[in-house]
């Protein structure tokens, strides 16, 4: 384990002054990833217990079709004011330069962020391959009849938010279901979080621990394995690129490719190589395989793009 207490290098310049003020968690001597563990319940609870109960006072339990484009205004609005807002109000107890402990500069070469482009479609299509395999496995009937009508509802409300059926819809749902959650989601775990758990566990570990609760969060049991091997991902090109942007564009690229199929008409299931629901397993191997193979190739090119500089030695 790292030093728990050490100053990020953006608060360097606060203990060379004649009166040394410390952020909250240092000043107590407070872990860093107890703060992460905190913003995690605290905005768990504002989001989802009071921002989901006031969606269901004005929507109720089950929207209906002509409710979908409000619904989408509280769905963006509880995103800014539930996630967003108390994430650069939390993130100040452990820095007082919070642009800076997110990580939220820009990215050092343009190539980082292709690469990690890539490297997401190839993933979401090997993830793909993963989610057909799990519905081919078998369930006992009695949870098979509890968790059948969640699986239903889920995709549902999913569905009844992506869909578009214009140009000027298509870009409305763009924002609300892949720009808002980029920015307030990767600036809550990629930002907040995921630096907290980096400096009490290490970067590895602050990188897994992250994207394992990023799955868990979304609170949809089916997709968990798949939210999980993305937040990771994301997780890692933020760390590796010293970058919340280049996450932050994996996260908007992954969310618009669902959003641009379905308006496509497309399957949700659909692979470049073709439906997996109609491949063989043979093909769907071959599938996995070749995605895998790409995803290793961009993620090694990532790597070389974002390799640290060596700065020559000083001249004596």
């Amino acid at each position: 384990m790292t030093d728990l207490y050490p100053p990020g290098s953006e608060d360097l310049e606060l203990f060379s002054s004649p009166v040394c003020r410390l952020p909250f968690i240092y000043r107590y001597q407070i872990p860093p990833f107890v703060l992460g563990v905190a913003s995690l319940i605290v905005i768990f609870f504002l989001y989802q217990i009071v921002g989901g109960a006031i969606t269901v006072l004005f929507f109720g339990f089950d929207p209906h079709a002509g409710q979908v484009s409000g619904f989408r205004i509280a769905t963006a609005a509880g995103q800014i004011a539930f996630i967003l807002l108390p994430t650069f109000f939390l993130v100040r107890l452990a820095s007082f330069r919070p642009m800076e402990y997110f990580r939220a500069r820009m990215p050092e070469s343009l190539p980082s962020i292709l690469f990690a482009l890539v490297g997401i479609f190839s993933l979401q299509q090997m993830l793909q391959v993963y989610l057909s395999f799990q519905d081919k496995i078998p369930l006992p009937s009695s949870i098979e009849h509890f968790l059948a009508p969640i699986k239903q509802a889920l995709e549902d409300l999913t569905k009844m938010l992506v869909t578009s059926n214009s140009r000027w819809e298509l870009t409305a749902v763009l924002f609300v279901i892949a720009f808002v959650p980029a920015i307030c989601e990767e600036f809550l775990f990629r930002g907040l979080v995921q630096r907290s758990f980096e400096q009490s566990f290490g970067r590895k570990y602050g990188v897994l621990y992250t994207g394992i609760i990023f799955g868990a969060y979304h609170l949809n049991p089916f997709e968990f394995i798949p939210l999980a091997a993305l937040g990771v991902y994301l997780g890692f090109v933020a760390m590796r690129a010293n970058s919340i942007w280049v996450s932050a564009c994996g996260h908007f690229f992954n969310n618009a490719l669902a959003v641009v199929a379905v308006h496509l008409h497309l399957d949700d299931d659909a692979l470049v190589l073709g439906k997996a629901t109609e491949m063989s397993i043979p093909l769907l191997a071959s599938s996995f395989l070749v995605f895998s193979g790409v995803f290793a190739i961009s993620t090694y090119l990532f790597l070389k793009v974002t390799e640290p500089k060596i700065l020559p030695e000083a001249i004596q």
